[in-house]
């Protein structure tokens, strides 16, 4: 079991999105595991082995329990009966508190679908009468993570506020994708001005936003504090 399961269609979407709170929860002792819809390849650099070792160094990095990468197709990504239950499988398996994946709002066709495909797992997974593995299961909480794909500012149902070690997490995470970023000496401003945004917002030195479609509850102020 494990608290938290961050989804991404590829390879390198949950340490760009949320890597400074995957960081932040393992520090506080949560249990997060790592999900990749696919590969992430074919890419213009790289190869499925280069791609694996990388986001094994970043997944240790941030500290996750465990990642795994399912064998669904980059570039054709879709929300079928057969991919929602392999996703699904994970979920039964795993039995997160809460599951965190990709926007509904997106450019990247394969985001748009994961949304979707990871939403309709979570209905999925708590079916009886099936031939999926494991016991029923329906994650009580579905939390979704803006991408930078994005060209507006979305509006979140909360920001994550991160420290200068959490963002040095997230960056180093990001630095393991040597493959995909080294050519693009660009993306790290843009990935820091990014969370130095929503950070200031808050009143926090950096910030990750999330959204969610249903109703959130505290235990009480502090939470807010």
């Amino acid at each position: 079991m494990v608290d938290v399961i961050a989804i991404g269609a590829h390879p390198d979407d949950v340490e760009i999105s949320m890597g400074g709170t995957i960081g932040k929860l393992v520090r506080r002792g949560a249990k997060v595991g790592l999900l990749d819809l696919t590969d992430g390849e074919p890419t213009p650099i790289g190869s499925p082995e280069i791609r694996a070792g990388e986001m094994r160094r970043a997944a240790e990095v941030l500290g996750a329990e465990w990642r795994i990468t399912l064998d669904l197709p980059n570039r054709y990504l879709f929300d079928t009966v057969d991919n929602r239950q392999k996703v699904a499988a994970v979920f039964r398996e795993h039995r997160p508190r809460i599951i965190v994946c990709p926007h509904w709002d997106d450019y990247h066709p394969d985001h748009i679908q994961a949304h979707r495909l990871c939403v309709a797992a979570r209905f999925y997974g708590k079916l009886t009468k099936t031939d999926m593995p494991g016991e029923p299961y329906f994650v009580p909480k579905v939390l979704f993570m803006g991408l930078m794909h994005l060209q507006y500012a979305f509006k979140p149902s909360f920001i994550v506020g991160l420290d200068e070690q959490d963002f040095l997490a997230k960056a180093d995470a990001i630095r393991c994708y040597e493959s995909q970023f080294a050519a693009r000496t660009w993306l790290a401003d843009r990935i820091e001005t990014h969370a130095r945004y929503w950070g200031s917002l808050i009143g926090q030195p950096y910030g990750e936003p999330f959204a969610s479609k249903e109703e959130l509850g505290l235990d009480s102020f502090d939470a807010l504090l």
